[in-house]
Formats: C-alpha cells, structure tokens, sequence
C-alpha cells in the first residue's frame, strides 16, 4: 500500500468505512435535529450539531486549500467559532448534515487525483499527506466525542453490529 492509498483508506474510515471507531455517517446516522442539539451538563461541552459544524469548517477549509484558494481563517475567526453557526442564514439539521457528507466526498475526490508527489507539497505550512492525516486524527477524536454524547442521551444502540 503506497502513501495515497493509506490516506484514501484513512479518510474513507472516517466517513462511511467501519475500522476500529464507527464512522460518522454511522455516528449520525438516524440522529434526529433534538438529538443533535441536545447538550450534556458542562460549560465546555458541544451539541453535535456543533460538533458538526466544526468539522464541516476544516473539511472546507482543507478543500479550499487543495484547489488552491485562501487557505486562511477569516479575520477574528477563532477555533472556538467553528463550532457556531456560519454563513447567511440557519440551516436545518439536515442541511448541516449533508454538507459534512459533501465536503468530505469532495475532499475524498481532490485527494484520489493527487499524485504520490503532490502529496508532499507544502498546503501552506505542512504537506498535503500531513494535512489529511491531522484530519483524520481530529475526526477520529470528535466521531468519539459525538458517541459519546449520543450514549449520554440515550440514542445510541446498547448494541451494534458492523461488518
């Protein structure tokens, strides 16, 4: 298995593979907009919703990156934002949730045409190859927060099966 083939392989768990963590789409899959706005007791705590958009916003940022646009926050952007609601107006929990699936398919589709020396070109500080890979850790950790969140309200399987 080359470089590409293991990011392909890493970014396909994430999304719709199962591995050693469910993917997302298994992670969100029947989740209902009160579900994914319910919020756990805590001052630090996200919804999923949330949780969704923060991903959704580096998926689009990494996107923006690979087809060689700004690949910079917006002025006053926090990491903290990404996690609010952005753009003109509220979308509904089936929107936001289709973006994600969106963008990640087109992030999975920039990064299939990429060459095995591509992968090695700086976007902008670290290498496209490293870029995905950070990306993929950060989903791996939120698709865990999002269980986890969904075990606390009761809406995940007391038992699952995957293949």
């Amino acid at each position: 298995m080359n470089k590409k083939e293991l990011l392909l392989h890493e970014w396909d768990i994430c999304y719709d593979k199962e591995d050693w963590f469910p993917p997302l789409r298994e992670a969100l899959k029947g989740l209902t907009a009160a579900e994914a706005d319910w919020r756990p007791e805590g001052a630090a705590a996200n919804t999923i919703r949330e949780t969704v958009r923060h991903l959704t916003f580096y998926k689009e940022r990494l996107s923006k990156r690979l087809s060689g646009e700004d690949p910079h926050y917006p002025d006053g952007l926090t990491n903290d934002d990404t996690f609010a609601a952005y753009g003109e107006r509220e979308s509904t929990w089936e929107e936001e949730a289709a973006r994600l699936e969106h963008v990640h398919k087109a992030v999975r589709a920039a990064l299939a045409e990429l060459s095995e020396d591509d992968l090695e070109r700086p976007l902008p500080k670290t290498t496209i190859a490293l870029s995905i890979t950070s990306l993929v850790v950060h989903d791996a950790y939120h698709i865990g927060q999002i269980v986890q969140i969904r075990k606390l309200q009761g809406s995940w399987p007391a038992q699952r099966s995957f293949d």
